[in-house]
């Protein structure tokens, strides 16, 4: 009995210690179990997910591309799937080959984690940040029956077994997965013990994914603020005076006030070298290209006025020879070449120089949006160092420089970089088309060069033989040109008006027909004492110099004012002599007005003399309007008889005419004297 006694105290001990030890093993158990389920979550639920973007990707876009419509904006909606297809393929057969590492697995997840957070953040940033435009179109096709009936038809052919009502279903998964990755890492982190090898790498893999995430989401901040101030708004006078209120006015005059304070140097400016450079290059490509937009556009210009002439229309009137040739070159330069030319030019230099103009105003408007939320964040770092604290609108003032900032520093870099690859591919693009044009030209130009005469010729050769050529072309005009001044006669002198007549007659009488000169060409007097004569003028010979002494000026009697003109510019002039019964002057009858020539008495015998008859005609200079019945109208150019040459007072402010049998008044400036050209030609004086 004692022993048996003894035994049970024994048995209940053992009990217990199972138990402790039962106790003891279990949670590690369920610990274990936990964390191999975690595990097991994470690699399912990812090829779940590589799943479904692959039916995104290769089933409903590509059926969404066959339908074509064209309202449809697939890369709005998709974004940069393929990106994230690629990365999460990639990431999944990693993990699929973590499940042959036994007890190292965690350790190898952890860092697949740690190598795909760079790659898994840039495609994911990309995709977050269009999302909600994603989502702006699926709402606005919702709206569209037609379109909503052609998304509904491509899902239910796809997806049917999925039942999904439209593509937010499938748009929403990459920003579900990439949110998910830290809380299934914490998971597992969970339910690992602190001492197992793997905790502190399971850790980092928790820190990194998180870090993942609000990289993301800052990203995605700072392109919301970039889309809002990127917006290059064209608003009417009208628009811009309705936004004023005193709100903004005041934030205007705050901000002009400290601009004008850092440019007389009372505050100190804001200095971020690093942000002033990328400034300062990105300028200068907006400057370069912005330059090259002119250059360009007037060289195109240049090119439309090239092709607006056809020399090849026109008729030659030669059948065969180089004219001929230079005609179908012509033709094929106007035809082909240049209108080509001017197709690629437009294709492959000035559409991508717009486009690249283009994207430019963007990060313009971003650069400027900057400068002003800089001016603000000024004024509200100096409030708050004075007060200690700002208001929610401040800090959010604040927020928004920062991030404009923040975006400008990270992108302005890449974007610099591309602008410039794009703007070096357009100039060279530029320069080939040159260099493709004068090849061209060239090639057709030394095919019609073998078809001529000279085209085989060696240069030296053919050098010679064009100077010969023009050698004996100027010798032979020279001598026409001898041949044609020795051989042309003086014109026949014509009858002048009674006027001129007058004066001729006034000008022989004082100085002798032998100091009669006639103007050559108009004579514009531009100094002191110089006359200004029309052509055709007569004048008499003074003196053949000037007060100087210079034979070149001529002092001169034009017939009541006396001054000097260009001895080059007067030839001798020779009247015609005719027989008359005697020399006429020039005499009033009374009681007529027919005007009769007599030097002496009817009685008297008359001798032979002759009589000068100028080679001068009066017409109007100027048309003129009769405005009384004692006037008479005239006709610029029109020929006039001039009776007398003032009026019944005696004026020489007019004159009295005759024009086409009528007579009256004009004023005597309108009146000017030129040559008169014999309409039969050219004769020898009588």
């Amino acid at each position: 009995m004692a022993s048996a006694d003894g035994a049970e105290p024994d048995a209940e001990g053992a009990e217990e210690a199972e138990e402790a030890i039962y106790e003891e093993v279990v949670p590690c158990d369920r610990m274990e179990l936990s964390q191999r389920m975690a595990v097991e979550e994470l690699i399912t639920t990812e090829a779940s997910y590589v799943h479904n973007i692959q039916l995104c990707v290769s089933d409903i876009r590509a059926h969404l591309q066959k339908k074509q419509l064209p309202d449809l904006d697939l890369e709005g909606l998709f974004s940069n799937t393929d990106d994230i297809l690629n990365v999460s393929r990639r990431f999944l057969k990693g993990l699929e080959a973590t499940t042959t590492q036994g007890q190292e697995q965690l350790l190898c997840i952890s860092t697949l984690f740690q190598e795909f957070k760079e790659e898994m953040e840039a495609v994911y940033k990309t995709y977050c940040a269009s999302y909600d435009h994603a989502l702006q179109l699926v709402e606005s096709y919702c709206r569209h029956p037609r379109l909503q009936e052609e998304i509904l038809d491509t899902l239910n052919a796809t997806v049917p077994h999925t039942g999904a009502s439209d593509l937010s279903f499938f748009l929403v998964m990459p920003v579900q997965r990439v949110t998910k990755y830290p809380l299934l890492l914490g998971k597992i982190l969970e339910n690992t013990p602190s001492s197992a090898s793997a905790y502190s790498a399971l850790q980092a893999a928790v820190r990194a994914m998180t870090q993942v995430n609000a990289n993301i989401n800052e990203y995605k901040r700072r392109r919301e603020v970039a889309t809002k101030y990127t917006k290059a708004e064209h608003l009417s006078l009208r628009d811009r005076l309705a936004r004023l209120n005193t709100h903004s006015i005041a934030k205007k005059t705050t901000r002009l006030s400290r601009l004008l304070m850092h440019e007389a140097g009372i505050v100190a400016k804001t200095e971020d070298k690093e942000y002033d450079d990328l400034e300062e290059k990105f300028q200068c490509m907006v400057s370069s290209v912005a330059t090259l937009k002119e250059n360009v556009a007037s060289y195109m210009g240049h090119l439309e006025a090239l092709l607006l002439p056809t020399p090849h229309q026109c008729d030659l009137q030669m059948d065969e020879g180089p004219a001929q040739h230079y005609r179908r070159f012509a033709e094929y330069l106007q035809c082909t070449v240049y209108p080509e030319f001017k197709r690629r030019l437009d294709r492959l230099v000035w559409q991508p120089l717009c486009s690249l103009s283009d994207l430019l105003e963007g990060p313009q408007q971003l650069v400027k949006q900057r400068l002003d939320k800089l001016l603000d964040y000024e004024e509200i770092q100096e409030r708050k160092s004075e007060m200690g604290s700002v208001t929610y609108d401040e800090e959010a003032a604040m927020n928004t420089y920062l991030a404009i900032n923040d975006l400008l520093v990270a992108e302005l870099p890449q974007f610099n970089q591309v602008a410039v690859q794009l703007l070096g591919q357009i100039l060279c693009s530029f320069s080939t088309l040159q260099q493709d044009l004068a090849a061209q030209v060239l090639q057709q130009a030394e095919k019609e060069l073998e078809q001529m005469p000279h085209g085989h010729m060696p240069l030296p050769s053919f050098w010679k033989v064009m100077e010969d050529t023009l050698q004996q072309s100027g010798a032979q005009l020279q001598t026409f040109c001898q041949t044609f001044e020795t051989v042309t006669p003086s014109p026949v002198a014509q009858p002048l008006n009674p006027a001129e007549e007058r004066k001729v007659l006034s000008l022989v009488s004082k100085h002798g027909p032998d100091k009669l000169y006639q103007v050559t060409s108009n004579i514009s007097g531009s100094k002191d004492l110089d006359l200004t004569l029309l052509r055709g003028q007569i004048v008499a010979l003074l003196q053949s110099m000037d007060t100087k002494g210079n034979t070149s000026r001529w002092l001169v009697d034009a017939g009541g004012p006396r001054g000097f003109v260009p001895a080059g510019k007067l030839r001798p002039y020779c009247p015609v002599q005719s027989q008359q019964p005697g020399l006429q002057l020039l005499t009033l009858e009374s009681g007529t007005e027919r005007r009769r020539h007599s030097y002496a008495s009817p009685e008297a015998p008359r001798p032979q003399v002759p009589s000068f008859t100028p080679t001068l005609q009066v017409v109007a200079g100027f048309s003129f309007a009769a405005r009384s019945p004692q006037e008479v109208s005239l006709q610029a150019g029109q020929p006039v008889v001039v009776l007398e040459p003032h009026d019944k007072k005696g004026s020489t402010e007019w004159s009295l005419v005759e024009v086409n049998g009528q007579r009256g008044y004009v004023p005597s400036s309108y009146l000017v004297t030129i040559p008169m050209q014999d309409p039969t030609g050219w004769s020898l004086p009588v």
